[in-house]
């Protein structure tokens, strides 16, 4: 083994060369990015099969539950690294309620069980609060930390899930989801290629306004395709939901990054190779649907 190890020099420099390419790449990236490709299409892959290729009810387990229910528990346990305490079990019991309340009822209802799940997350705190282990928690601000964690996560996460169940909703869904992927995958493409000057460098150095550029490229695209493929509507119906998409979308990206910079940590959690937690998958798509869900019922009302 040995000798033929030694019989192909060539072959050991140019794998070399290839590891210090993709080590360049990823920290460039600030990830591992075939992780974060492989996780990435396997997510994917979830969306399609359950908004597509089964009855869309089952979205409600995929994206309800696997995916907003995990990434509140996420933040949830994010928050004892600011001293706060989010207990789990009331929110997953809150996660689990909300999900089919919303696809039935709609995000009013959902918003309704949201505050009867606050309301019992913070009698759990309250009851918590006389054990010794709380000597050093503040009460008030772990409340207001369990009452941001369900309306941040499952409350605007509650719209997109209303959203599928609306007729065809399952293709706007899906175009919303194709324009925030776009959105993400043109922003750092053209980040890591172009990228000199930061957006926001106190909160996200490594957003830059060159990657914005090849968002706004990407979502036209994408905003043109998705009108003519999936929700078959006007053209401009499709590039005006790429707009608001690109802006809900970053602006929920930098709203979770500062977020994650005032808990204190770089990643909400490691549940997802290559990435920095369920959360940072979501942070875009949570804003786009309350919007995409709006832009719906609106264009609904108008007969468009």
């Amino acid at each position: 083994m040995s000798g033929n190890h030694e019989k192909h020099p060539g072959f050991d420099h140019a794998l070399a060369q290839l590891e210090e390419a993709n080590e360049r790449v990823n920290k460039r990236a600030g990830r591992d990015l075939a992780a974060a490709i492989g996780v990435g299409l396997g997510l994917g892959a979830g969306v399609i099969i359950s908004l597509c290729l089964v009855d869309k009810a089952w979205f409600m387990l995929f994206g309800g539950y696997f995916l907003l229910g995990t990434a509140a528990i996420e933040l949830a346990l994010a928050f004892r690294h600011r001293a706060l305490r989010v207990p789990v079990i009331p929110v997953a019991l809150t996660a689990i309620a909300v999900i089919p309340v919303a696809f039935f009822y709609g995000p009013l209802w959902a918003w309704v069980t949201i505050i009867a799940g606050f309301a019992l997350t913070a009698i759990v705190q309250v009851i918590a609060a006389t054990r010794p282990a709380w000597a050093d928690v503040s009460l008030g601000s772990s409340v207001l930390a369990g009452g941001f964690t369900l309306a941040y996560v499952l409350g605007l996460g509650s719209f997109s899930i209303a959203l599928v169940a609306l007729p065809d909703g399952q293709w706007w869904t899906l175009g919303m989801l194709i324009l925030a992927v776009s959105a993400d995958i043109g922003a750092f493409t053209a980040g890591v290629l172009f990228g000199k000057h930061p957006m926001a460098p106190r909160i996200s150095p490594k957003k830059t306004w060159e990657g914005f550029a090849g968002a706004v490229v990407a979502v036209a695209i994408a905003g043109i395709l998705i009108s003519l493929f999936t929700i078959h509507k006007p053209i401009w119906v499709g590039v005006l939901l790429g707009v608001l998409v690109l802006l809900t979308a970053t602006a929920g990206d930098l709203f979770e990054s500062q977020l994650k910079r005032w808990i204190g940590i770089k990643d909400m959690s490691h549940w997802l190779a290559g990435h920095g937690g369920f959360l940072d998958r979501l942070d875009s798509i949570l804003p786009s649907g309350v919007v995409v869900f709006l832009c719906y019922v609106v264009l609904a009302a108008l007969n468009v």
